[in-house]
């Protein structure tokens, strides 16, 4: 209809029935009608063809105006002008909203959803063994003493020699050790070896009070050993230095790790680096010293072992044993992991298992 009526001649029957306004308006509807029908920009790119191309009825009709009267040509000129003007901002409007359409789709499809619950991270928890060391360290601390450490890999001399442990001393077969392949060094097998290194960075100042937490190794290997272990060592140097200020500090120690109840007793043994030396026994923590099975019925369990420090270690470490005394004790952190959560087996402390670590574990999720 649009081309037959551009193309009609001055004076022809459609020139006659030509109605600007009602056939303007009738173009339009009906371009409309086809751009919001097309839900998809190939769809809308045909639209345009149809209408704006080359061959586009608008652009047929546009190019028929030659053939018509001057008075005509302007009239029917105005009202296509018009409706190109209509239908090229219907076309730019469904463009834009397609475009909207497909972005709001993106978003929903890729966008992160802030209203969906995250993944929490892990938390990481201290190894029981950790939280124990940062445990006896708060309390020496409070106490006066300092933390001193060494190194793992030890010498000959430190690790044994200047503890009166020579060449060819029995106490060295107690010791079952890991040699490096430098001549003359050694995995630690204690960490006494700090108590030296100690007295030495003092260089004759006292007093001397120092705990030595660490690593050490030997060849053992159960369900109560490990080639790896925790130690901690305490050493006191000063003068007037007594076994009854020793068992104050140990008292005051296995009362902080089992509570204020908790009793001690001191029996005579041999270490060559103390004398005299003891082990140091504590009410049994199941039992309460009344017995049972876990202490054999004697109410007693082994902790740890202490002493003086001998003479010849005193002497070793730069101090004269006749003006300075000093005490010594150490303990293994596995021990008192086992007696404090009723263990008889440390291996699983070392396999990394979380289902079993986070029974230690404190905070809100794995609470022993």
């Amino acid at each position: 209809m649009v081309r037959a009526l551009a193309r009609a001649g001055k004076g022809s029957r459609m020139d006659e029935v030509w109605d600007p306004a009602a056939d303007a308006a009738g173009w339009v509807e009906e371009a409309e009608a086809e751009i919001q029908a097309a839900t998809d920009p190939a769809a809308l790119a045909a639209v345009r063809t149809r209408w704006l191309g080359r061959r586009g009825r608008l652009t047929e009709a546009l190019r028929g105006l030659g053939e018509l009267a001057p008075a005509a040509r302007r009239e029917r000129g105005q009202v296509l002008n018009r409706v190109r003007e209509a239908v090229e901002q219907a076309l730019a409007a469904r463009e834009a909203a397609l475009e909207a359409t497909a972005r709001a789709a993106a978003y929903a499809r890729e966008r992160l959803d802030m209203t969906l619950p995250g993944i929490r991270p892990a938390v990481g928890q201290l190894h029981p063994l950790t939280r124990l060391r940062r445990e006896l360290e708060d309390l020496f601390t409070r106490l006066g003493f300092s933390v001193a450490l060494g190194p793992e890999v030890e010498s000959e001399w430190y690790n044994f020699e200047a503890l009166n442990m020579p060449a060819n001393h029995p106490a060295r077969d107690m010791q079952d050790s890991f040699f490096v392949d430098v001549p003359g060094f050694l995995l630690r097998t204690h960490t006494s070896p700090v108590q030296i290194r100690a007295m030495h960075a003092r260089g004759g100042a006292l007093p001397v009070k120092v705990i030595a937490p660490g690593h050490v190794y030997r060849r053992d290997d159960d369900a109560t050993h490990s080639p790896m272990f925790t130690q901690l060592e305490g050493l006191m140097v000063d003068r007037g230095i007594s076994l009854a200020d020793l068992k104050g500090v140990l008292l005051t120690l296995v009362r902080a790790l089992f509570g204020p109840g908790t009793a001690i007793r001191l029996r005579p043994s041999y270490f060559p680096f103390t004398e005299p030396s003891v082990e140091v026994d504590i009410s049994c923590t199941v039992c309460g010293g009344s017995g049972c099975a876990t202490c054999k019925h004697s109410g007693w369990l082994e902790i740890l072992g202490a002493g003086m420090v001998h003479p010849l270690v005193l002497a070793n470490g730069g101090y004269d044993p006749d003006s300075v005394s000093g005490f010594a004790f150490g303990l293994g952190l596995e021990r008192v992991l086992l007696l404090r959560y009723g263990f008889d087996d440390l291996r699983p402390f070392y396999q990394n298992d979380l289902r079993f670590l986070q029974q230690f574990a404190r905070g809100s999720e794995g609470q022993a």
